[in-house]
């Protein structure tokens, strides 16, 4: 499938996707401008105050958007508001640099003369500093919205929307046709802005304040034919952005409200579950389900669960019992599931349901070839050749206990070099030969795109990964109809089926939801 196709046959989502990510956007602008242009001014008219305001604003700028994120996650939860509030902090510095510029730049010898035809100071404002500084802080405002436009990407993340969904999920898929789908709209968006901006700064200067073009050729319009042609295009811009921005509450008001909220994080297997889900509770009862798929990692579902944001979400057994938990990895199937069912209740007030059948745990992967030449079937082979072979493992992966460390002391061996790629990408730095062992979870739909061969863990050294839903108490109380529910489910997804379902995602490039629904009918569940 080329992009051309991809983009035909989703082109309602892209839409969609679009509009949230204007609305996002241009929130974000207005808040920063709001904010930005008076603190330019009072810094301006207050020059001691104007090295900590900037610095401060710097400040903010160099700190990592997804470290930022991490911080307002437990302040603000997920979705909307933490998003628009993390591209406003960043997009302050040029809009209050360069309004500080403008106005600070207004020569004194003007000042004196606005000063002796009797203007105040508020009218020396308005009247003479601003019309002058006009040009400068509208370059700024454009810095500001075009990189509000790509910073805006981040808000999939956490769950608010935008194209910045269907630019991670095509990374964790290695779907170039849906990275372009997000990325060329976002690219689009940013040129559109910036001119529609460029019109704005020219329609509001002063023609006694713009430079006129030296030009030897007779141009091709009037004067007049083009300021009415740039007013019918911001007309229009106008209607647009409004559009937009009325887009969400209607969008809401015929959606109606929802009874559950069903999480998920940012990787394959995560969406097409907590679609079958999703789709399986409609279709079984007269609950309405809200999708909040595509969130960042376990830290970022779990604290929207604790924060009530969402009702549940898949997470893994030992994924709970070592990460969430903080006990050592074992490997007793039965002790990491009623452990974790025990304290997560105790703790944080959340039941822990039914597992399912399939165990998603972590292996190490390799090429056929690496195989062949090492002699590689099980992990306690690697121990006389690791020094020899180069890793590529996930971040998490790198500094778990269950992880890197704790499996070369369990085993016995030193990979030689490691470099640490996050989801998909080290299954394209595999199969392009640039490191010879990766981690990977055994469901997988990658696996099978690439032919991988999966090493045995003969030790018994990774815990267990059952999937299992994690639910609010007070939603557990309020609809027990459920887990019945997710355990006729959850016993129908096997390693096998959860391999496959995943493999039809990445490689046959269906959607999630698709996938979801064709297995729930083929399997009769619905």
């Amino acid at each position: 499938m080329n992009f051309f196709e991809y983009f035909a046959q989703n082109i309602g989502e892209i839409f969609s996707l679009l509009v949230e990510h204007i609305e996002l956007t241009i929130i974000a602008v207005l808040f920063a401008i709001a904010i930005g242009v008076p603190l330019g001014i009072l810094i301006a008219r207050f020059s001691k105050t104007s090295k900590p305001v900037l610095a401060v604003a710097n400040v903010i700028q160099a700190i990592p958007s997804l470290a930022l994120l991490g911080f307002l996650i437990p302040l603000m939860g997920i979705g909307v508001v933490p998003a628009v509030f993390a591209v406003v902090l960043y997009s302050l510095l040029p809009i209050i640099k360069n309004t500080y510029i403008g106005i600070s730049n207004v020569t004194p010898d003007t000042l004196e003369a606005a000063k002796g035809i009797g203007l105040n100071k508020a009218q020396v404002l308005f009247k003479i500093q601003i019309p002058l500084a006009l040009p400068v802080i509208m370059g700024g405002v454009r810095i500001a919205s075009v990189t509000a436009v790509g910073l805006m990407t981040i808000a999939a993340y956490i769950g608010a929307g935008g194209l910045g969904y269907l630019v991670f999920s095509g990374i964790q898929s290695v779907n170039t046709n849906q990275i372009l789908a997000g990325a060329i709209p976002a690219c689009l968006l940013a040129l559109f802005v910036d001119f529609i901006l460029g019109l704005v700064e020219k329609l509001v200067t002063p023609k006694n304040f713009q430079k006129a073009k030296a030009t030897k050729r007779k141009p091709l319009f009037s004067e007049k034919f083009v300021r009415v042609n740039e007013r019918v295009l911001l007309g229009v811009s106008t209607v647009l952005i409004v559009a937009a921005l009325a887009f969400s509450p209607i969008k809401k008001a015929i959606a109606g409200s929802y009874d559950l909220t069903i999480g998920s994080k940012d990787f394959t297997e995560q969406k097409v579950i907590g679609n079958l889900a999703a789709e399986y509770i409609e279709d079984k009862t007269d609950l309405r389900v809200k999708k909040k798929f595509g969130l960042g990692g376990t830290k970022v579902c779990f604290g929207a669960l604790q924060n009530d944001e969402l009702d549940f979400y898949y997470d893994y057994s030992g994924t709970a019992y070592v990460n969430l938990l903080g006990h050592d990895p074992i490997s007793d199937v039965e002790k990491v599931y009623e452990t974790s069912k025990k304290e997560l209740k105790e703790k944080y007030d959340i039941e822990v349901l039914s597992q399912t059948a399939f165990n998603n745990t972590y292996c190490f992967a390799v090429r056929q070839e690496t195989a062949e030449q090492y002699g590689l079937s099980k992990i306690s082979d690697l121990v006389g050749c690791a020094s020899s072979l180069k890793g590529g493992f996930t971040f998490e992966f790198s500094n778990r206990e269950d992880g890197l460390a704790g499996v070369e002391a369990a085993y016995g061996f030193h990979i030689g070099s490691v470099s640490n790629q996050d989801g998909a990408l080290r299954y394209l730095a595999l199969a392009n030969g640039n490191v010879d062992i990766i981690d990977a979870f055994s469901t997988d739909g990658l696996l099978k795109k690439y032919d991988l061969v999966v090493m045995e863990d003969d030790e018994r050294f990774f815990p267990p990964y059952y999937a299992m839903p994690l639910m609010r108490e007070e939603t557990y109380g309020k609809y027990p109809e459920l887990e019945g529910l997710l355990r006729t489910l959850g016993d129908c997804l096997t390693d096998e089926v959860m391999q496959e379902l995943n493999y039809e995602v990445d490689e046959e490039e269906k959607t999630p939801e698709a996938v979801a629904h064709d297995f729930l009918l083929s399997s009769g569940l619905i």
